[in-house]
């Protein structure tokens, strides 16, 4: 497996995170879109790594080293601001796109 493709970060503190499993070799992610790896950290907890989707390629969003086991609720904030605030920019790039067709240029 190649980690796992986040669909959906609560907005509670305590909220879930709904993942989907991603298969090696899977295509890079869609932009704005968060792949999250987990393995066991070598003393204790896991190493968890967060890469986003831009453009063009995929850039490492952050690192949890040595996490504690629930560090589900550890990532969740960093997750939840970067996907409102992805979804914010495209929001504004339609918008403006919309406006440069409409003022034809």
């Amino acid at each position: 497996m190649r980690g796992t493709l986040v669909r959906r970060v609560s907005a509670r503190p305590e909220g879930p995170l709904d993942v989907t499993w991603l298969a090696t070799g899977t295509p890079s992610l869609p932009l704005g879109r968060i792949r999250l790896h987990w393995e066991p950290a070598s003393l204790t907890g896991w190493d968890v790594t967060a890469h986003l989707g831009l453009a063009t390629t995929e850039v490492h969003l952050a690192s949890w080293p040595a996490a504690p086991d629930n560090w589900p609720h550890l990532v969740r904030p960093t997750l939840h601001e970067v996907t409102g605030l992805c979804a914010a920019l495209t929001f504004a790039t339609d918008a403006l796109d919309l406006s440069n067709r409409l003022a034809g240029v």
